[in-house]
């Protein structure tokens, strides 16, 4: 009786609107998908720190939610030790064989295949993090990741729907098939899926302290793939491959500073919006009401002209991220808005992809704002044999317009993503925070700003609200939940509306805000997510 419920197609439907409680706690973590978050608790229970705890969700993430990350992907972080405010990069770049003259003939970069594949950098991430900032031993972290890569674990219902929709992107690639799609089906909700040959890379990669994925017998692998269908990924590409510690870039808002990961990323689409929006009174207007959706929407608009144009690699960017965020530009832009008309479209945002985000926080005062991801769902599609690598597609992010900062070039970071958010307060921190979803993250870092800030919601309010969602030709998709006057408000203000979009294109958060004592831990009911703390 038991297995005939879960074969019934409503099952896994929940059909009821549900509104997630906050958790209260001084030790937390708030990641997308329960067993991670779970392993998270689990450092923290051991007597290690929130930079522990991260790591361990963020490794077993890679098995538990494939759908949007993976060991052969990217990852940026924001660390508040404390006593300071850390930024890691943890972007590969291309294989130094790259050039435009590779692409010949292309309209745009490929979506999949050894052309977009660039080095993997969260693994390197990992170490550097758990180094210089971690408290427990690095194999530790591995623990949870392994055991669930090795004997199995159910997948869960949100991550299914995903896997499945990844199907037909990746069924021509026979390697990830056989790893992934072992039935030629991606696996049901409540299933149990197991890859060993992921736990066999954890264990090499937590022994040799990421030395094997970069320089042993892992990188080996990585190579003789890649030599063998015709990739440019090289051993000595892997080999050259360091994360970077950097400043934050920063800018006031409303009392509070969002912090951002400097270029190649693109957290600074964000900054640039506040900075805009930081001229109207905002408040002025209800949350959900056109004229406050107006003045975001175009706000990003204006940003996003900016970022595409300008945002590159730090060392080709041709206009320096402290030039974008200058008062007087900010101005001329916002004195560019119409408060009652649209703009018309300025520039093409990138095609959508797959990401996972967690925070996390504890009682010693440390807090994690971290990101990682595979890109297109799976990435590539290319996975290297016996490994469980899926490397990722990073390398859509360039662009192959001659000229461009951003064009795809050997050695080189393209353009990227995925972006972890971090508020702070009067120099002390305040949220770690992060939306997933392609450009959807600083459309969403900005409106949780926004609802925090502006309208004194709590974290979980914030992501639990209805959200808008500028696409690249400028439309603009609204989630269930605004009114249909605000809808038609927006339409006649020139607004192209798009209504019942997938619930994928609004992405899916996690929060944590530091109280006066403790923490609030706050996750998105869009995910499969989930807040716990003690």
């Amino acid at each position: 009786m038991t297995e005939r419920f879960f074969t019934m197609d409503h099952f896994w439907e929940f059909p009821y609107p549900s509104q997630r409680m906050p958790v209260l706690a001084r030790n937390v973590v708030a990641t997308s998908q329960p067993l991670a978050t779970q392993a998270g608790l689990r450092m923290l229970l051991k007597g290690g720190n929130a930079v522990d705890a991260a790591l361990a969700a963020a490794i077993t993430l890679t098995v538990v939610e494939p759908t949007g990350n993976g060991i052969g992907g990217d990852a940026f972080a924001i660390v508040w030790d404390g006593k300071t405010l850390h930024g890691l990069n943890g972007s590969g770049r291309a294989p130094r064989a790259l050039s435009r003259q590779r692409y010949a003939g292309l309209a745009e970069m490929p979506r999949t295949g050894w052309e977009t594949v660039t080095v993997p950098g969260a693994v390197d991430a990992w170490v550097r993090l758990s180094s210089r900032l971690g408290k427990l031993p690095f194999a530790e972290l591995f623990a949870p990741a392994i055991d669930y890569a090795e004997h199995g674990f159910p997948v869960s219902p949100i991550t299914a729907g995903r896997w499945q929709d990844a199907w037909p992107i990746y069924a021509q690639f026979p390697e990830i098939a056989r790893t992934f799609f072992p039935q030629r089906r991606a696996p049901r909700a409540g299933e149990f899926f197991r890859c060993p040959e992921q736990a066999e890379t954890l264990a090499a990669i937590a022994a040799s302290r990421g030395e094997a994925f970069y320089r042993g017998r892992l990188a080996e692998r990585i190579a003789a793939c890649a030599a063998a269908e015709g990739g440019a990924l090289t051993r000595a590409d892997l080999d050259a491959h360091r994360s970077d510690w950097v400043e934050p870039l920063c800018r006031d808002y409303r009392g509070a500073r969002l912090h951002e990961i400097p270029p190649n990323g693109q957290g600074i689409a964000a900054l640039i919006a506040l900075g805009i929006l930081s001229r109207f009174e905002l408040s002025r207007h209800a949350p959900e009401s056109a004229a406050s959706l107006h003045l975001q929407i175009e706000a990003m608009k204006a940003a996003f002209a900016e970022v595409f144009r300008h945002v590159a690699d730090s060392d080709h960017m041709r206009v320096a991220p402290e030039e974008l965020l200058a008062e007087r530009r900010l101005a001329a832009l916002a004195a560019g808005i119409d408060l009652d008309r649209a703009a018309p479209p300025t520039a093409d945002a990138p095609a959508g992809g797959g990401t996972v985000y967690l925070a996390a926080a504890d009682a010693g005062g440390a807090m994690v704002s971290l990101i990682q991801s595979n890109y297109l769902g799976f990435g590539s599609g290319v996975v290297v044999p016996g490994t469980g690598i899926a490397l990722h597609n990073r390398g859509c992010g360039f662009v192959l317009e001659a000229g461009h900062p951003n064009e795809v070039g050997g050695g080189k970071r393209p353009f990227h993503t995925i972006i972890p958010g971090f508020v702070t307060r009067g120099g002390r921190p305040l949220i770690s925070f992060g939306v997933m979803g392609a450009h959807m993250q600083p459309q969403g870092h900005l409106q949780m700003m926004v609802r925090i800030c502006d309208y004194g919601q709590n974290p979980q309010a914030a992501l639990d609200a209805p959200r808008w969602h500028v696409a690249p030709d400028a439309s603009v998709a609204l989630e269930a939940g605004f009114p249909a006057a605000v809808v038609a408000d927006l339409r006649k203000r020139g607004h192209r509306v798009v209504l019942g979009e997938a619930a994928a294109l609004f992405g899916g958060g996690q929060t944590i805000l530091r109280l006066p004592e403790g923490y609030l831990a706050a996750s998105d009911p869009r995910k499969d997510g989930q807040a716990a703390g003690f």
